[in-house]
């Protein structure tokens, strides 16, 4: 009914749909990340323990991933996309109501399985439905409504908890919200045209991924994931008790303000799609790096609109690292575009649970700088993977 009455075409139903898809993954998957000092409190666990509230779900999607997107090759896409973001909603509203830390963590544990088939099969999805032409701008909108749903997600929580004075109700508020756009997704999202079923035989998987591993690219682009997304879970993960902490002393809501600067990432996401076409992906990737690298370094400052504005740089330039890289995937996948995508998106999130969950050490011995000591390794590495694709033949 929704795309009848407004006329969408095809590919705009298509790329609205995947959209509405990763707003709604990200939005859940991060809805505690602004609460853990909240959390920390209420259940008298340790920053470190609290922060499992976020990579227990991130570290199944990225267990789940490859196993999850060969189903997705084999069967098909649309049906691991509708379930998965409804048992998404579902897991975090349990989540929100849970009596106590470790059956929380297991609700969010049971959100990452639900949420890991969406992202490798709407990734696939893309590849697979749009023209070529159409694909880079489509990953950056899809990325972006990512960071939007990333961004919404933890402003909601915040705020809601903030007015009301009960994370739980804030944690609920994402969780509906979260559930509304599964059900829009579900409605608009189309079968399949392109399509063609793999083979689960392991004779056959065994060449895809010999091969997968050959590429002189493939390998390098799955490290970026891992090591990007670690930077962006590490900062955002413990920026919540840097700023609740003196001198600052922040609210819950207005900490939670500060995730406005994903509206920068989503921004970035859709600029980046925009720009591979006129300069290159290895081009833009590398200035991206550097950028997202100068961001962090002046986070270290101690005023806060320095730290803000570090933050904003980084947002803008991680989204477009993670955008040029996900639409370079799919441009070397190759046939087993589902499986090659899976691989990516799993050291992606594998990456944000465990440097994620790491920074928590890096936290308790040495506070805010320590977390940046460590996130500046991580970004100068993303650089120079940069420079290492920047070696590969145009293609």
């Amino acid at each position: 009914m929704f795309a009848r009455r407004f006329s969408l075409t095809h590919d705009a139903r298509i790329t609205l749909a995947l959209s509405l898809a990763g707003f709604a993954c990200f939005m859940l998957l991060y809805g505690t990340q602004p609460l853990l000092p909240q959390l920390t409190a209420a259940f008298a666990v340790t920053p470190g323990q609290a922060s499992l509230s976020v990579t227990a779900g991130t570290g199944l999607v990225a267990l789940l991933l490859i196993p999850l997107s060969l189903i997705a090759d084999r069967y098909g896409r649309e049906q691991l996309i509708r379930v998965g973001l409804l048992g998404a909603g579902l897991f975090s509203l349990a989540s929100a109501w849970a009596p106590d830390f470790w059956l929380l963590v297991l609700a969010r544990a049971g959100l990452g399985i639900c949420v890991a088939g969406v992202p490798a099969a709407a990734m696939a999805y893309l590849g697979e439905e749009l023209p070529v032409g159409e694909r880079a701008r489509a990953m950056g909108l899809y990325i972006g409504a990512n960071a939007l749903g990333g961004m919404a997600g933890r402003l909601v929580a915040a705020t809601v908890s903030d007015w009301c004075g009960s994370w739980h109700v804030g944690l609920s508020a994402v969780s509906l919200i979260g559930l509304l756009g599964a059900l829009v997704c579900w409605r608009l999202l189309l079968p399949a045209r392109n399509f063609e079923p793999r083979s689960l035989q392991i004779g056959p998987l065994f060449t895809d991924i010999r091969r997968i591993y050959a590429d002189p690219g493939l390998p390098w682009l799955f490290c970026t994931a891992f090591v990007g997304m670690g930077t962006l879970v590490g900062l955002y993960n413990f920026l919540p008790f840097l700023l609740s902490q003196a001198p600052y002393d922040l609210s819950p809501s207005l900490i939670g303000s500060v995730f406005l600067l994903y509206a920068v990432g989503s921004y970035s996401s859709a600029w980046a799609g925009r720009q591979v076409a006129r300069h290159g992906r290895p081009r833009i990737m590398l200035a991206m790096a550097v950028l997202m690298t100068a961001g962090i370094a002046i986070t270290l400052a101690p005023p806060l609109w320095l730290i803000i504005a570090g933050l904003a740089l980084y947002t803008f330039g991680f989204f477009a690292v993670h955008t040029v890289a996900s639409a370079w995937v799919g441009h070397r996948a190759g046939a087993r575009r589902g499986f090659v995508s899976a691989l990516y998106l799993s050291s992606y999130y594998l990456g944000g649970s465990v440097i994620g969950s790491a920074t928590g050490w890096a936290w308790s011995h040495a506070g805010w700088p320590g977390v940046i000591a460590a996130m500046l390794g991580c970004a100068l590495a993303v650089c120079g993977l940069a420079l290492i694709l920047r070696r590969l033949p145009a293609d």
